[in-house]
């Protein structure tokens, strides 16, 4: 069987799929997170067929913290990614329930821990039922291991060390997916206790404004909205609330052709604790 033609971007489109998804190397991943504010029934109880589920709090997140799915040692992802039959060959596409929210961060995260071969579905599942693509009934029995092993790239995943070690230098450039409001602590917090405000020298690019409903926008309108933070070849560092979004700006960036942007995988839920050490602007 002819291997697939890998896009040239992040991103592949359901028909791209839907031709290719019986092929051996290619492996349908799911990504299960639940957007903010979603109610306790959001999924749809449906999936693509032959897709398993990647559960990012669950699974493929440290339990043994305050801090909302942070990403786990090398070993905890390989065993999870194992688990789903993930190989070291595997082209993973990931989609998820809604559109393209969840997803990203499952993209980032096979790429910070240094699998290369991963693609996001624009849309997500609405997108392949919109084509009226068939579906199967979202069960998700055990698959044979793979055999990936993750090999972390410290260049995509920043801790809060490496962020006070990039404030002020002009070759990084940090992006906050947050709402202005938030940005500017002029809105409240969703999670108790934390500070208002931002990252010092961070520019605020709220998620939805590189989103078209499921769907990202085109890489025309994508560098359209880049241009005018005049990045040049700084490096990009992506933060939010938890890591999720920050994702979405991420795959904002790779579409418009700005090279491995970062993500700050704490993000505004560890810089946003009291505390002296992690300087805020408002």
């Amino acid at each position: 069987m002819t291997n697939p033609t890998l896009p040239e971007g992040p991103l592949v489109i359901v028909q791209w799929l839907h031709l290719f998804m019986n092929h051996p190397l290619i492996k349908i991943v799911e990504a299960k997170m639940k957007p903010i504010g979603a109610p306790e029934n959001w999924e749809s109880g449906h999936k693509i067929p032959g897709a398993v589920q990647m559960d990012i709090n669950a699974d493929f997140s440290i339990l043994d913290t305050e801090l909302p799915h942070m990403m786990p040692s090398e070993e905890h992802f390989s065993q999870s990614a194992k688990k789903l039959g993930i190989n070291h060959d595997s082209i993973v596409i990931v989609y998820d329930q809604v559109g393209t929210y969840g997803s990203p961060r499952g993209w980032w995260m096979f790429r910070a821990m240094g699998h290369r071969k991963v693609f996001v579905l624009d849309g997500g599942l609405p997108a392949w039922q919109n084509a009226e693509y068939e579906t199967e009934e979202a069960q998700w029995p055990e698959v044979p291991s793979g055999n990936f092993e993750a090999m972390v790239d410290k260049s995509l995943f920043y801790k809060s060390d490496d962020i006070l070690s990039i404030i002020g230098k002009a070759t990084h450039q940090i992006m906050d997916a947050r709402s202005k409001g938030r940005f500017d602590a002029t809105a409240p917090e969703p999670r108790p206790g934390l500070r208002g405000g931002h990252i010092p020298g961070s520019v605020c690019l709220p998620f939805q404004e590189v989103q078209d409903g499921i769907y990202m926008k085109s890489v025309e309108e994508l560098k359209a909205i880049f241009e005018p933070f005049s990045i040049g070849d700084k490096q990009l560092v992506m933060s939010c609330g938890s890591g999720v979004t920050a994702s979405i700006i991420a795959l904002a960036a790779e579409l418009a052709e700005y090279s491995n942007p970062a993500v700050y995988d704490g993000s505004w839920a560890e810089w946003g604790m009291p505390n002296d050490r992690w300087p805020v602007e408002v």
